[in-house]
């Protein structure tokens, strides 16, 4: 099971790996806080390097490799593939750093071409880099990859145009990969609304304490990660999280129809 922290290799018991992209807010920073309650080494990344700071303070001495950076630098990923390298494996990609855009959201005609390029290379590009650099690694452990996704990238919004449409293309990058690598499990989980920083960036001056936190999705993200179930695109609410083994065996029955 992906939940142990450990697995066993000729004879060789070995910490399980992870590299987390946008650990310093949000989802990201849930799913690392978690991984490190179950006794994973980590590499993330995040923009802020004083957020990065403080989480790395929060975790257990050594669990983590923080560096801080964007995603869409060449020379910032090859810094995080540098670091993954030193654990020797990596069990686990999660692709989470996003950029939402200009904010507020534009309408795709009078959207900024320059800041779309931007959206696209972050969203886009980077994971599917991300996944390159890291495939000889992944593939090694037979690895999981997580794209987060939205609903964005399926329903027509009015304003989302940009952020949607860099989601769309994130869900086919992650379809046809899964199709190329069957040997590894590649997913796009739509975690839906959560009271985030980038949610609030999407609705400036909006109330949005009614959205759940980010921490209420990890288990939908760890369910997939522990179960593997059929490579494919997930939304957060239809995992039903339960202790019961048998919901993951459900998950595959019914992609498998």
């Amino acid at each position: 099971m992906m939940g142990d922290s450990t697995v066993h290799d000729k004879g060789e018991t070995h910490m399980r790996v992870a590299l987390v992209t946008g650990a310093s807010l949000g989802l990201g920073r849930a799913v690392v806080t978690e991984l490190a309650r179950r006794g994973w080494s980590m590499v993330v990344d995040g923009r802020r390097a004083d957020l990065l700071d403080d989480l790395v303070r929060e975790l257990p001495p050594g669990s983590v490799s923080a560096l801080a950076g964007d995603v869409a630098d060449p020379a910032h990923r090859a810094a995080l593939l540098a670091s993954v390298q030193q654990h020797g494996r990596l069990d686990l990609l999660v692709n989470n750093a996003s950029s939402l855009g200009p904010s507020p959201l534009p309408h795709l005609k009078d959207y900024p071409l320059d800041q779309l390029a931007s959206v696209y290379k972050i969203d886009v590009l980077a994971p599917l880099a991300l996944i390159q650099l890291h495939r000889p690694l992944l593939m090694a452990s037979a690895g999981t990859v997580v794209n987060i996704t939205s609903d964005a990238g399926v329903e027509a919004y009015e304003g989302w145009g940009g952020y949607g449409s860099a989601k769309a293309a994130l869900d086919q990058v992650t379809a046809v990969l899964a199709v190329e690598e069957p040997t590894l499990s590649i997913y796009a989980l739509d975690p839906g609304d959560m009271r985030t920083e980038m949610h609030q960036q999407a609705f400036p001056g909006e109330d949005i304490s009614d959205r759940p936190g980010p921490e209420s999705v990890v288990p939908a993200l760890l369910a997939l990660v522990d179960g593997r179930p059929p490579s494919g695109r997930y939304r957060a609410r239809d995992l039903q999280i339960n202790t019961d083994p048998t919901v993951i065996d459900t998950f595959r029955a019914e992609v498998s129809r």
